[in-house]
């Protein structure tokens, strides 16, 4: 079997809907903001094809990937680990990859995962070793009570409250409070801006008083460092590493036990291979495993959800199900949540399939984002200076909620 082609399908996706309690909002642009899905074919002369994704700047990774192309016409497929270290040796004169380059990683090599498993009959996680389980549990995103008890009206059992910007103490107080003991509730305390580790530190600590299953991104990604002192500094337990590629990235999290969990994104780390091995790093350190899927299409989901049948540090997978009604449209199966889980597909190869003429009724316009001054993601009166740390002011409002 010999690779005869790569394609690259590139979509714009549609504007998120303005859900109330959801965190998502229309982009100015009617586009939903920024985001783009970019998916990749890899054509064999045998006539099996294989997809993927790729995340991480999608316009840009669409560039990266028709590049690897010509490292990859008339080699076999099934060479997978093979293939990556080509691809990877072929770029690494440019420098460091960063998530453009594991972004263009991830995708050719999720599509020939998928091929592999077609040519053999069987799906990826069987080839990956087997599986120690058949669903992975799934959470949502809530801002307010009531979305977070639609979210369980459907059998979710963890909800992340997310914030781009200061952390609304009393909001997480009040998800708390309306899911109770039984459902587990994060924070997403991502930039922009992002808070100063002091700030950081102020509100891992009040969120000691709230049980949360974990605190994800407390601080700027640039600044390990900073990470260490939150972690140093509070005792609620600390996720981090969606934005960064390959093992090499993630190692330091993982060696310097910055996290408790680390949070791979499947369209960006590199790959599925990558996954594996920094999941088999995460697990002799003790740390669990929550892939990022926040920005991600349906493709990297199937991936996602091989990878977590195979791993023992499995916690759980983010999904955001109700952002676009074209994610239901663009592949085929759907997938659908159960009870609050996702089942591990039994099909050959990933299991999911591209419908290209819906991806083409969805061009791309653009893949950059703007923020909205509403006073929630920069201090106020300070959105045209487009800081990306600030210190947190009005302490005393924020920091101290009122759930006695």
């Amino acid at each position: 079997m010999k690779i005869t082609g790569v394609e690259t399908h590139l979509l714009q996706v549609g504007a998120r809907p303005a859900v109330p309690g959801l965190g998502t909002s229309r982009g100015a642009d009617g586009h939903g903001g920024s985001r783009n899905w970019l998916f990749v074919r890899v054509l064999t002369d045998e006539g099996i094809h294989g997809v993927g994704e790729g995340s991480g700047w999608p316009r840009v990774v669409r560039a990266a990937v028709e590049d690897y192309a010509s490292l990859l016409i008339g080699e076999d497929p099934r060479d997978v680990d093979r293939l990556w270290h080509k691809l990877y040796l072929g770029s690494m004169g440019h420098g460091l990859l960063g998530t453009v380059g594991g972004g263009a990683l991830s995708a050719i090599e999720m599509a020939l995962w998928d091929i592999k498993g077609k040519a053999l009959g069987l799906p990826v996680w069987q080839l990956l070793g087997g599986r120690f389980r058949d669903r992975i549990p799934v959470y949502g995103h809530a801002k307010t009570p009531e979305r977070a008890r639609e979210l369980m009206a459907l059998g979710i059992k963890g909800v992340k409250v997310g914030f781009t910007g200061a952390v609304d103490i009393d909001a997480v107080a009040a998800v708390r409070e309306a899911v109770g003991p039984e459902v587990d509730v994060m924070v997403d305390a991502h930039g922009p801006s992002w808070m100063t580790p002091q700030d950081a530190i102020l509100v891992g600590r009040e969120l000691e008083k709230l049980d949360i299953l974990f605190y994800e991104d407390p601080v700027a990604p640039e600044n390990l460092d900073a990470l260490a002192r939150v972690r140093d500094a509070v005792s609620v337990p600390l996720a981090a590493g969606e934005r960064v590629a390959t093992l090499w990235g993630m190692r330091p999290y993982i060696e310097r036990e910055l996290v408790d969990v680390i949070q791979p994104d499947t369209g960006r780390a590199g790959g599925i291979t990558q996954m594996r091995k920094m999941a088999a790093m995460a697990e002799a350190h003790f740390i669990s495993v929550a892939p990022h899927s926040g920005s991600l299409g349906p493709v990297a989901e199937f991936a996602a959800l091989h990878v977590m049948a195979t791993i023992p540090n499995a916690l759980m997978l983010e999904r955001v199900a109700f952002d676009w009604p074209g994610r239901a449209q663009v592949v085929t199966p759907a997938l659908r949540t159960v009870d609050g889980c996702l089942p591990v597909p039994d099909a050959p190869g990933l299991g999911v399939d591209l419908v290209l003429e819906e991806i083409a009724k969805h061009p791309s316009v653009r893949n950059v984002a703007t923020f909205p001054d509403d006073g929630q993601a920069f201090e106020p009166g300070t959105a045209a200076e487009h800081n990306y740390v600030q210190t947190r002011r009005a302490r005393a409002r924020r920091l101290r909620g009122h759930w006695g």
